[in-house]
């Protein structure tokens, strides 16, 4: 069995149109039901703001594979010097439930959840003009902030005009790759990111919404950390997708709770498979798009296999006697 740890995750590095396309093949094995993953249990106790979620998915298509990420969310660990977010992620042979790999870093899972934005970023772009510019804000800038804007530089190359990025703890411009710099203001605000962003991302641990101001014409609403949105907010969103609606609709997000204050509704949003496998944003040109991304589990399984085939390929990690 082979183990895989951040750096080897780092030595591997990050293509994020080859990771854009991995989460497309994953949506494609579940737009055709050639896919299975139940509903994720969340294991609480002590503080209730803590939980360890189990994630287990088999996804079909042309690379099989089952397993399971378990992945700890502590908020309160920024205040330790820990890591808010911890995961392990088992990799089976689909055939046999052989364990294949483990891998034991976070990292995998916050390129997962970016290469899942990234989805929703480049069918963005396909809506406008090829010389269009665009504005990126970002509100929390820990290691899913810094991984967003590392795969909104890549997929927008010079279309990228300006970034504006705002943490309460402040932000760390040593962060940030030296090449973008010039173009990043820091933000003394979260509506200083967000009023002319054409593509605004959440990456905060907030537990309450605050974002109350309606967004610019034609954007791109990535709300990646789910409790960022009042519920009135719903009204400024022509589309709104998630990727699992059973899966978000819960948990206090702020879809279940647009759905309980606001009377939305599943059949009131679209789903991931929508977006990629039905182009159903054909034509919303100038829409205000919202993606709710609660985490699929395929996904981590579908990015963790991609992983293990490089290793293999590159000769990358360790061999785990049985």
């Amino acid at each position: 069995m082979l183990y895989l740890n951040a750096e080897n995750i780092q030595d591997i590095g990050i293509d994020w149109k080859e990771l854009t396309g991995v989460i497309r093949a994953a949506t494609d094995a579940l737009h055709e039901n050639d896919y299975s993953q139940p509903i994720k249990p969340y294991l609480r106790y002590g503080d209730p703001k803590n939980r360890i979620i189990a994630m287990p998915a088999y996804v079909g298509g042309g690379s099989p594979l089952a397993g399971i990420k378990w992945i700890a969310s502590f908020p309160d660990n920024i205040h330790k010097n820990k890591l808010r977010a911890n995961s392990v992620t088992i990799l089976n042979e689909h055939d046999s439930g052989v364990p294949i790999c483990v891998i034991n870093t976070s990292m995998i899972s916050a390129v997962r959840t970016a290469a899942v934005s990234g989805v929703l970023v480049e069918k963005y772009l396909a809506l406008k003009k090829a010389d269009e510019r665009f504005t990126v804000g970002i509100i929390g800038f820990g290691p899913i902030g810094r991984m967003h804007l590392s795969m909104v530089s890549a997929l927008l190359g010079n279309r990228l005009e300006k970034v504006l990025l705002y943490d309460v703890k402040g932000v760390d411009l040593s962060a940030v790759d030296a090449s973008l710099r010039e173009k990043v203001t820091i933000g003394d605000s979260w509506e200083a990111c967000y009023t002319d962003a054409d593509i605004f991302i959440t990456c905060t641990v907030s537990t309450s919404p605050y974002v109350d101001k309606a967004p610019l014409k034609g954007s791109l609403q990535l709300n990646v950390s789910l409790r960022d949105y009042k519920v009135e907010m719903v009204s400024h969103m022509d589309v709104v997708i998630v990727d699992d609606w059973e899966e978000v609709c819960r948990q206090n997000t702020d879809i279940e709770n647009m759905h309980k204050v606001m009377g939305l509704e599943k059949q009131d949003t679209l789903s991931i498979a929508d977006i990629v496998c039905k182009d159903a944003l054909s034509g919303k040109d100038d829409a205000v798009i919202m993606f709710n991304p609660m985490g699929m589990a395929i996904f981590d399984i579908a990015v963790g296999g991609y992983y293990y085939q490089q290793a293999i390929r590159k000769n990358i990690g360790a061999v785990m006697p049985d």
